[in-house]
């Protein structure tokens, strides 16, 4: 695939931002949706995990899924039915779920914002950013700087949604990806330049 119109959130973006700027893929267009992306990174919770994996991965299983819940339940803006928190939930049981999810937060680093953020500036296409008002995991602060850095990106933010948009606000993704996509259509179909008219036949 060329060029794809890419969407991600969180890790995705990160994601995506990397492989643009790191590793040459071109897109045709990148929507980023409350993403990784300007260090220093990771909520209080993420910050003490890092520095004592050992011990919460260690947690009775009802102490962890307790804390998982209310790490979920802060990143939406209206709480989840409990089939929809169930999985969320569900990767990150278990014996080596627990486990799995410590050691993934564990290996959250900076250095993979660092690395990219500087460049942003650098960056080949059309991009949009969708920002969740009251994202308690990464601060609409972070958002704005990330607008600022991309100067020729376009910025939304979206009223009563956290970190988890996608529960908050689905509409506002699917109306903002809509838009963007049709006016990136707009933009190019007036580039296109109308075909060469037919030459006059020369006078006799």
């Amino acid at each position: 695939m060329r060029a794809p119109d890419v969407v991600a959130h969180d890790f995705g973006g990160s994601t995506a931002l990397r492989g643009h700027l790191l590793n040459g893929l071109d897109y045709r267009s990148l929507v980023l949706i409350d993403p990784v992306a300007i260090s220093p990174q990771g909520s209080p919770l993420v910050q003490a995990a890092k520095k004592h994996e050992a011990v919460f991965s260690g947690l009775p299983h009802y102490i962890h899924e307790a804390i998982l819940r209310a790490y979920i339940g802060a990143a939406v803006a209206n709480a989840l039915r409990e089939e929809e928190m169930a999985l969320y939930l569900a990767p990150w049981l278990g014996a080596e779920g627990q486990k799995a999810f410590w050691r993934q937060v564990a290996q959250m680093d900076d250095k993979y914002s660092q690395e990219v953020e500087w460049r942003y500036g650098e960056i080949r296409c059309p991009v949009a950013i969708l920002w969740g008002e009251d994202d308690q995991w990464i601060p609409i602060d972070d958002g704005r700087e990330l607008a600022r850095r991309i100067s020729s990106a376009s910025f939304h933010v979206v009223p009563n949604a956290k970190h988890l948009m996608q529960e908050d606000a689905p509409e506002a993704i699917v109306a903002t990806v809509l838009g963007f996509w049709r006016d990136l259509e707009e933009r190019a179909n007036v580039r296109k330049k109308p075909a060469s008219a037919a030459r006059s036949p020369s006078r006799q």
